[in-house]
């Protein structure tokens, strides 16, 4: 179980070092909204709701 928690830092690092490296305004449309955000918020946002849809999943109904 201590592995996973090493391996999520790790791939945590990792986002962290990249988002910042990627920091520049970016376009964004979905169905009829159109707006602009950084590309680090888009990354971010984006994992959020990875995470979310994982953490739903592993969910388990008893």
């Amino acid at each position: 179980m201590f592995w996973k928690w090493i391996l999520i830092a790790i791939i945590l690092l990792l986002l962290i070092v990249f988002t910042a490296q990627n920091y520049q305004p970016v376009q964004i449309r979905f169905l009829a909204w159109s707006f602009k955000s950084s590309s680090a918020v888009t990354i971010f946002i984006s994992l959020v709701i990875g995470f979310l849809i994982g953490l739903l999943m592993c969910i388990r109904k008893d």
